[in-house]
């Protein structure tokens, strides 16, 4: 079961997760047949299949999420659909729900695949964790751990998910304390009596900054991944 399901911005919850998805394809091939039973293949490209998968949702706002599911197939527009590391831009093919009860409607969903996004953004997915970790690393003045533990759980660098989002949030954060940090140290310094105090604002005003430019940066690569 996937441990979560987003198409647009609907989350996918409890009941409404599948047991299984069926995603893959073929690949598009035209062959030659030739004399004496040889056979030249040319192999035309990816060919994906519909990606489909069942459910049932439930709880108070069944029929809600139900419709807006429906409304989405109406639209006719493409949808990001994420589950785990696999996420592909898709239009719903079909939506088929049963209205069993008011709390309980089951459905069977069928998407068109417009194009694989997990393929190409695996490697720029190491890339990006990379930088932004090493930035983070690079803090000394504010505490990165909540951010690092964000950024750590599964799916926090793929842009759509609720674990990307709390990534960001958590950057965020770092890079709010950072500011408030040295705009306090700011105004320690210039009420500074004495030589000590001045060099010990000085200083923490400098780790800000640091601080500041490390975790700006982090956080302008992940918005600029989602982007």
């Amino acid at each position: 079961m996937s441990d979560y399901l987003l198409l647009g911005a609907v989350s996918f919850q409890d009941f409404e997760l599948p047991g299984r998805i069926r995603f893959g394809g073929s690949q598009r091939l035209v062959v030659h047949k030739l004399p004496g039973g040889m056979r030249v293949i040319d192999a035309m490209g990816r060919d994906d299949a519909d990606v489909t998968w069942s459910g049932a949702f439930s709880g108070s706002d069944a029929a809600d999420r139900a419709l807006a599911i429906d409304l989405m197939r109406a639209q006719g527009g493409t949808w990001t659909l994420t589950w785990n590391e696999l996420c592909y831009l898709v239009v719903i093919g079909s939506f088929e729900a049963t209205y069993q009860y008011s709390n309980w409607i089951p459905y069977r969903i069928s998407c068109t695949v417009v194009q694989d996004l997990s393929q190409a953004p695996a490697v720029t997915a190491v890339a990006l964790a990379t930088s932004v970790l090493n930035d983070l690393g690079a803090v000394t003045a504010v505490d990165t751990s909540v951010a690092v533990t964000a950024l750590s759980a599964l799916g926090a660098l793929s842009p759509g998910t609720s674990a990307y989002a709390a990534g960001v949030s958590a950057v965020g954060q770092v890079v709010s304390e950072a500011q408030a940090g040295r705009a306090s140290a700011g105004a320690a310094l210039l009420a500074a009596s004495d030589p000590a105090t001045a060099a010990t604002a000085a200083g923490q005003i400098a780790g800000y900054a640091d601080a500041n430019g490390y975790a700006g940066r982090a956080l302008a690569n992940l918005n600029n991944a989602g982007a």
